[in-house]
């Protein structure tokens, strides 16, 4: 078994093989190029992305700033929208649904390091996937942890640390993130013109 099917496979891997370093200084390459294209030129973009990453939507928007490991692990969903600075660390499956939309500086890691200090400097460590939803939406400076999943509708407010699952259709916020209530029509701008300021 290679280092790459083990990294697929969720076990214990080694990151220093070979495969998988020339696979990840060829993705954050790629990365980079993207970032030589003007903000402005979205279709070169959305091209150039779409090369990088696994799987993607017909419309969807990645301001610059945009990172990830291997991008062949992340699925990304219609009319999914990231804010600038946006890290996918994509060593297991990183999958969102559509609508999702997501703040600038948010974090979506699938790596898990050993504690012990000796495994870690060997370059070993496994991962574990995030999934999305439908319609979700992170706030800015949001942190996912590995083997998160949450429901489609939920709302995760900024600065948040998500550290374990949110079910579908909450407001969740905090570190480490919990749910706060249920999204309700009360939440409906329309209904009654602008939010109140919190």
């Amino acid at each position: 078994m290679t280092e790459k099917e083990k990294m697929m496979a969720g076990i214990v891997y080694s990151v220093l093989d070979e495969e998988l370093i020339r696979l990840h200084r060829a993705c954050v390459d790629a990365c980079a190029l993207c970032d030589r294209l003007l903000p402005s030129q979205l279709e070169a973009r959305r091209e150039h992305l779409a090369r990088i990453l696994g799987k993607t939507g017909e419309h969807f928007l990645i301001e610059p700033g945009f990172v990830c490991d291997y991008g062949f692990n992340i699925e990304i969903g219609e009319h999914f929208f990231a804010n600038y600075n946006l890290v996918i660390l994509d060593c297991a499956p990183v999958r969102f649904g559509r609508n999702c939309f997501i703040g600038p500086q948010c974090g979506f890691y699938t790596a898990c390091h050993p504690l012990d200090a000796g495994e870690r400097a060997a370059g070993l460590e496994w991962a574990r996937p995030v999934l999305v939803g439908n319609d979700v939406w992170f706030g800015g400076h949001v942190t996912v942890l590995p083997g998160v999943t949450i429901g489609d509708g939920s709302v995760i407010g900024a600065g948040s640390v998500v550290t374990r699952d949110i079910p579908p259709g909450v407001v969740a916020a905090g570190n480490p993130c919990r749910v706060l209530r249920p999204v309700t029509e009360k939440d409906r701008i329309l209904q009654g013109g602008l939010p109140p300021r919190h």
